[in-house]
């Protein structure tokens, strides 16, 4: 059984926090680990670069098979803020990863979204599909940890909408 470490947790909330900086929204972050070594890590990159797939799972799982020199990323598991989507889920069955670590889960961002509505986010597609329920999927199996440093995670919301922050 896979333990969870919290400081992997809590560098992919600083990456959040770190994105959220330089794009002032969506702070998603997002590391993968090998053992006890940082292969990779990132932000969402969405807003500013024009790429719909630049979530940051995305990134880091791209980022680590260049550094590791390989499209197969065996051993390695996923930490995220946020329980990942459905393409995210996918990258990390095709990129045959071991694990998965969130901290808040699919019904809380849509929970998040829907107190957002607007014309603007009424016009948006969103896809609220567990992770667990494609990750069980695969074959070999991915472990799947849910709500791992849940509330800090949570707090990463109220950065994307200053009616949240208190």
């Amino acid at each position: 059984m896979y333990k969870p470490k919290k400081r992997f947790m809590q560098l992919a909330i600083n990456e959040a926090i770190k994105g959220n900086k330089k794009y002032e929204k969506y702070p998603m972050g997002a590391v993968v680990v090998k053992g006890n070594k940082i292969i990779s890590k990132s932000y969402n990159g969405l807003p500013n670069n024009k790429d719909p797939i630049a979530h940051a799972e995305i990134l880091a799982i791209k980022l680590a098979a260049k550094k590791l020199k390989t499209r197969y990323l065996d051993g390695c598991v996923l930490y995220t803020t946020n329980e990942p989507c459905a393409m995210c889920s996918g990258a990390m069955v095709w990129s045959n990863m071991d694990g998965l670590i969130f901290g808040a889960t699919t019904k809380d961002l849509e929970n998040f979204w829907k107190k957002r509505r607007s014309e603007q986010t009424s016009k948006r597609k969103f896809i609220f599909i567990k992770a667990g329920d494609i990750l069980k999927k695969s074959k070999p199996k991915i472990f799947v940890i849910s709500g791992f440093l849940r509330s800090q995670c949570l707090k990463l919301f109220s950065l994307y909408d200053p009616n949240l922050r208190r």
